[in-house]
């Protein structure tokens, strides 16, 4: 986020509008095309919607978003192009989904802080239609937290972590046997000195500021055992680490309860390596990857290298946004904002990074992108270009080629994937 664009979401954070009316909205459904057809390879779309006149009654959320809602495709598999499959109407900016394993739920935080006095958002739990791809919404609960912004599912599949931006929060949310949501079991609120304006690793020229006025949880996720959480906030610098019960569902500080990034270089989003052993967190304002080796054991974390997001000799403001690890653990991919690139980089035997290259997103403001399950595509949420590329993916050399395939849809922030063929 750029200054003009964080201050147009504090705006309309002062906005109410009533719990009835969240409610009302959260009753939307998908409209699938007749003809889908069973064993589809389907794409669901996370945007930044406001209510369209013609679909829903008032102003709900913020930003002022293009988009309608969870937008539905079904994927070519050997191109790579996506067709218009429905829309699960809502204007709450549903930005992050998550599916459980079997395909069989999906779930949405919605970026608002409209419910209670404490004026919390929500996140959205809906059955998958396994024979089409289509939505229905099963219940929506609080967030623990203003404006959610990142969802994850625990490796227990029992539990739904969140992560609160605007709340500067984390939330454990727990998934009830017929895959609605129960409230929260636990709810952490950041706290610590805020870091500098000027990010300590910022590139020449930089006047890249978006998260150091306050506490911002931007990302929550498990580890592959299930035994830590660790949750990245952007305005404290920090990468904290939570022992997690998956009994009750609670959170406790690890043996290490945080590790500090350098000031103002703001964590957003990280990734582990296949191998359980190094993770990459990318920095916002900072424009860098940090490389942690990471302690199974006691969920500690030890930063080892970093290295810029951009190409040598880059000099202005960025903002970096997503970061993935190739399921073979050969590459990682560094998504930078403004720049409007995906940096692109080897991992050696180490896990230490090189830059082998970058390219252009075809787009304006990459927020995320992700593979489709076989990894030889890579789809880019560019959200201010209202629009979604497709690139090719080259396995040996990691490099990405467009593959002349554009999809309109406003302001996309996500994009998950469910191969309807594959058994439950």
């Amino acid at each position: 986020m750029i200054p003009s664009f964080k201050h147009a979401r504090r705006l309309l954070l002062k906005t109410t509008v009533t719990v009835v009316v969240m409610a009302s909205l959260a009753t939307g459904s998908s409209s699938l095309q007749a003809g889908e057809a069973a064993g589809a390879l389907i794409a669901y779309v996370g945007t930044f919607s406001s209510p369209l006149r013609d679909v829903l009654p008032t102003q709900v959320d913020l930003p002022p978003g293009n988009g309608r809602g969870i937008h539905i495709y079904r994927v070519n598999r050997a191109t790579g192009a996506m067709t218009p499959a429905g829309i699960y109407h809502s204007g709450t900016s549903p930005n992050c989904l998550a599916l459980n394993t079997a395909g069989t739920h999906l779930y949405s935080t919605n970026e608002t802080d409209r419910v209670g006095e404490g004026k919390e958002g929500t996140v959205s739990a809906f059955t998958v239609d396994r024979t089409d791809g289509g939505l229905k919404l099963l219940n929506t609960v609080r967030s623990g937290g203003a404006g959610p912004t990142y969802v994850s599912i625990h490796p227990s599949e029992r539990f739904l972590l969140v992560a609160n931006y605007f709340g500067g929060s984390v939330a454990v949310l727990p998934v009830l046997p017929d895959g609605r949501l129960g409230a929260a079991t636990d709810v952490k609120i950041d706290a610590g000195k805020i870091g500098p304006a000027r990010a300590t690793n910022a590139p020449p020229g930089s006047f890249a500021f978006s998260g150091h006025d306050r506490t911002h949880a931007h990302m929550i996720q498990a580890d592959r055992s299930g035994r830590f959480v660790l949750h990245a906030d952007l305005g404290l610098d920090r990468i904290f680490v939570w022992r997690f019960d998956d009994k009750t569902g609670t959170l406790t500080p690890g043996e290490t309860a945080a590790v500090a990034l350098p000031p103002g270089d703001g964590p957003r989003h990280f990734h582990f390596h296949p191998n359980g052993r190094w993770l990459y967190s990318i920095q916002e304002e900072a424009s860098t990857v940090v490389l942690f080796d990471y302690d199974a054991a006691t969920g500690g974390l030890a930063s080892r290298q970093t290295i810029s997001t951009l190409p040598p000799g880059f000099a202005g403001s960025n903002f970096c946004s997503e970061i993935l690890v190739s399921e073979d653990g050969q590459f990682v991919y560094a998504g930078n904002r403004l720049h409007d690139s995906i940096g692109i980089f080897s991992v050696g035997a180490n896990g230490e990074l090189t830059f082998t290259g970058e390219v252009w997103t075809r787009g304006n403001y990459p927020r995320s992108f992700n593979f489709d399950p076989t990894g030889r595509f890579l789809y880019c949420c560019n959200q201010r270009g209202d629009n979604i590329a497709v690139f090719r993916v080259d396995r040996k050399t990691g490099g990405l080629e467009f593959a002349n395939h554009y999809t309109p849809v406003g302001n996309p922030s996500s994009i998950v994937f469910l191969d309807l063929a594959k058994p439950r």
